[in-house]
C-alpha cells in the first residue's frame, strides 16, 4: 500500500467509525443545541482526533525513524541501518537509503585509504629529508663547532661549547621528529618493539608514567594493520599529554579468539563526553581503513579510555 492510500485508509477508518457512532447512537441534535448535546459532540470530536493522531503516528513511525537516522548517521561509524521489511513505498524508501549509506561508506573507506596512504608517503618523504638533508647538515655544523672550540681561547671557547650543545639538542629533536613521522623501528623490529620505543620516548618527553601490558603470542598482522595500531597509540598518547591532565597512562595490547585489542587508558580529568576532535576522527578513519572498531569513553573525572578492536582473519588465529 502506498503512503497516500495508507493515510487515506487511516482517516477513512476514523471517519467511518465516527459516522457509525452517529448513526447508531441514540443522540439527537436540537436547534438550538443544548449543553448536553454540545458536550457529547465535542467529546466525540476529541476522541476522533486523538484516534486519528495515534493511528497516523503508528503509520508514519518508519518515516520518523528514517528522518532521525538521516540527521545522526556518521560514516565513520559504519553499520547504521533501518529494517526494511515490507513492499510499500516506505519500505522502498528505507531500502534506498540503506543502499545509499552502504555506497557512501564504501566510497568513504576508499577515499580515506587514498588520503592516509598519501599522508604516510608524505611523512616518509619528509622524514627522509629531515634525516638526510637537515640531519647531515646539522651534524657537519656540530663537527665544525667542535673543531673551532678546540682551537679557540677562552671566553670564545665557552661560547662555542654553548652553541655546540644547542646544536646537538636541535639535532636530537630533528631525529625525534623524523622517528615520529616514519617509525622505522616498526618496519625493522615489529609492532611490540615499536610500541615499546614509542611509550618510552613519550614518558621521557611528556613526563608521564607509562604502564605497558603487551600480551605474548600475538597473531601475525599485516603491515597496514600494524601501522594503524601504532598511529592510534601515538594519537591517544598525544591527546593524553595535551588534554587529559593525567599522571599515568596505561597501554595494553592483547588478543582474543576473534580480535586483537589495543587499549590506551589515562587517569586524567575526563570530560563526561568524548569530544570528537580532529585527532579522534583521524583515529576513526584509520580504524575504518582496516575494518576495526574504535570506542572512546571519557567518564567525568575518571580518565579516558581508547579501545581499538581489530578483527583477526581465521587463518591468522
Amino acid at each position: 500500500m502506498s503512503l497516500f492510500w495508507r493515510i487515506f485508509a487511516l482517516n477513512a477508518v476514523v471517519l467511518g467509525g465516527a459516522t457509525a457512532l452517529l448513526l447508531w447512537a441514540p443522540v439527537t441534535v436540537s436547534v438550538p443545541v443544548v449543553l448536553t448535546e454540545a458536550v457529547i459532540l465535542v467529546a466525540g470530536l476529541v476522541v476522533m482526533l486523538v484516534t486519528n493522531a495515534a493511528m497516523l503516528r503508528i503509520g508514519l513511525a518508519p518515516l520518523e525513524r528514517l528522518t532521525r537516522l538521516m540527521t545522526t548517521v556518521d560514516l565513520l561509524r559504519p553499520g547504521q541501518r533501518l529494517p526494511d521489511q515490507g513492499h510499500g513505498e516506505t519500505a522502498e524508501l528505507i531500502r534506498g537509503f540503506n543502499t545509499m549509506i552502504e555506497r557512501l561508506e564504501r566510497e568513504r573507506a576508499t577515499s580515506s585509504a587514498r588520503v592516509l596512504n598519501a599522508q604516510e608517503a608524505e611523512r616518509r618523504r619528509i622524514a627522509q629529508e629531515l634525516h638526510d638533508e637537515v640531519g647531515q647538515t646539522m651534524t657537519a655544523v656540530l663537527l665544525a663547532l667542535e673543531r673551532a672550540a678546540a682551537e679557540a681561547d677562552e671566553p670564545l671557547r665557552g661560547e662555542l661549547r654553548q652553541v655546540q650543545e644547542i646544536t646537538r639538542g636541535s639535532l636530537d629533536e630533528v631525529r625525534r621528529l623524523a622517528r615520529r613521522l616514519r617509525p622505522g623501528v616498526l618496519e625493522d623490529l615489529g609492532l611490540i618493539s615499536a610500541l615499546t620505543s614509542l611509550t618510552t620516548e613519550f614518558a621521557t618527553h611528556a613526563g608521564l608514567r607509562v604502564v605497558r601490558g603487551f600480551g605474548s603470542g600475538l597473531p601475525e598482522l599485516d603491515q597496514q594493520t600494524e601501522l594503524v595500531l601504532y598511529r592510534v597509540t601515538q594519537e591517544a598518547l598525544t591527546n593524553a599529554a595535551r588534554h587529559a591532565e593525567a599522571d599515568e597512562v596505561e597501554v595494553s595490547l592483547r588478543h582474543t579468539d576473534e580480535a586483537v585489542v589495543l587499549t590506551v587508558t589515562d587517569d586524567g580529568r575526563g570530560t563526561g563526553v568524548a569530544r570528537e576532535g580532529a585527532g579522534i576522527r583521524g583515529m576513526r578513519e584509520r580504524a575504518l581503513l582496516i575494518g576495526a572498531t574504535l570506542d572512546v569513553t571519557s567518564p567525568p573525572r575518571a580518565g579516558t579510555l581508547v579501545r581499538l578492536t581489530v578483527p583477526v582473519p581465521r587463518k591468522q588465529r
